[in-house]
């Protein structure tokens, strides 16, 4: 416990210090060139992008500090020093200071998306690594009403690193394409960590105690440094975090899910992420028209946001194109208009969705929506965890 109590300082002091150092660079980015303009705003003064490097990077230097606190004193006994808890950490911090130099490098030299899918591929190989020689647990839990076909447990054997590294890959990008205004990405990173956090204080009294520990050591530094990026990028934006905060906060969300063994857990709190994934996927795949930008479409008029849109040439479109078009207007999921030539339809994007059910908005009341909606999925994946899972499970 002191262990938590010591990280939680540590925390408050890297809030405070993140707090600084990112209005004091904010020049010294735009000096080298990592800038924008918001889109969504009248305004087109310079904002300076990737910000996010700067979190990360306290993030990393706070966790580094930690290190000699608390294995200091396993540093005076060889023999009962924790080789294993060891190695899980500095292979957790190796992968996020890997996607840390990777987003990084997406911001500057805008990489194209296949190389967004392998980076963390390659960056989670580590953890993988470490988790095949500390653990190397390849068995899932059957649910009770299947178990009568399956058993009581099946061992996947190298399928289940395959779906840990598709995790990593998953939790990076998905934080990723649900994007693109004021607070968004760091929003929607804090209550995912905040409801890990919850989870883990909870676990903390089960047989499960160091590894949600371990979890604790490592959410609680960067939920700060993701806080006060927040204050800053919160609506109206005075810098942009970057695909680095995406892909740094992706690969701790994933290092936590899979050391810390509830890696179905962390994908319960991904719910509108993983919706705004299902959602994308006839754009992602080219299936439908896909912009580069999906951005809504302000309107200097009104101040207001509303659904931007994607033009489908009738002639051009495919047997499988007019297959998903026709099940998303049976579904009510998009808002068509059409001539004799054209469909016109909104960007697929659980942003622009919002946008065609709830009408035009302010950004800012945006953005409070989809906090809420995704409040409100941690909540729903609380009850899934718990009240539902004894009907599936022997717990």
């Amino acid at each position: 416990m002191w262990s938590i109590i010591i990280v939680i300082i540590l925390s408050v002091i890297a809030y405070f210090i993140t707090d600084q150092l990112i209005p004091n660079l904010k020049d010294l980015f735009i000096n080298a060139g990592l800038y924008g303009v918001d889109l969504c705003k009248n305004s087109k003064n310079k904002i300076p992008e990737a910000l996010g490097v700067v979190s990360g990077c306290i993030f990393l230097v706070t966790s580094f500090t930690f290190i000699p606190i608390v294995f200091g004193n396993g540093l005076m006994d060889r023999e009962s020093f924790p080789h294993n808890e060891f190695a899980e950490l500095l292979a957790a911090l190796l992968s996020i200071c890997c996607m840390l130099l990777l987003g990084f490098a997406d911001d500057v030299l805008d990489l194209r998306w296949r190389y967004k899918l392998l980076l963390p591929t390659v960056a989670s190989l580590p953890l993988l690594v470490v988790y095949y020689v500390n653990f190397n647990s390849t068995t899932f839990v059957i649910p009770i009403p299947f178990r009568e076909w399956l058993g009581a447990s099946i061992n996947i054997g190298f399928l289940y690193y395959i779906y840990m590294g598709m995790l990593a890959v998953f939790c990076t990008n998905a934080i990723n394409i649900l994007a693109g205004i004021n607070g968004l990405e760091v929003g929607q990173s804090v209550i995912i960590a905040i409801s890990v956090i919850v989870f883990d204080i909870i676990e903390l009294r089960g047989d499960q105690y160091k590894a949600h520990t371990f979890s604790l050591h490592i959410m609680l530094p960067y939920l700060a440094t993701a806080l006060a990026l927040l204050k800053h990028n919160w609506y109206p934006s005075k810098v942009f975090v970057g695909d680095t905060f995406c892909y740094v906060s992706g690969m701790t969300f994933a290092v936590v899910g899979i050391l810390s063994h509830f890696s179905k857990t962390v994908l319960l709190f991904f719910l509108p992420q993983i919706i705004n994934f299902l959602y994308s996927v006839p754009q992602l795949f080219h299936f439908v028209p896909c912009p580069r930008h999906r951005l809504p479409k302000y309107s200097a008029e009104t101040d207001l946001l509303q659904a931007s849109r994607t033009v489908i040439v009738k002639k051009d479109m495919t047997f499988l194109t007019k297959t998903i078009v026709q099940i998303l207007r049976i579904i009510q999921l998009v808002d068509v208009k059409e001539d004799s030539d054209t469909i016109v339809m909104n960007n697929l994007t659980l942003i622009n969705l919002f946008l065609i059910k709830f009408g035009p908005m302010p950004e800012v009341r945006l953005v409070i929506m989809l906090m809420l909606f995704q409040c409100l999925c941690s909540c729903i994946a609380f009850v899934i965890r718990y009240p539902m899972a004894s009907y599936f499970y022997d717990t």
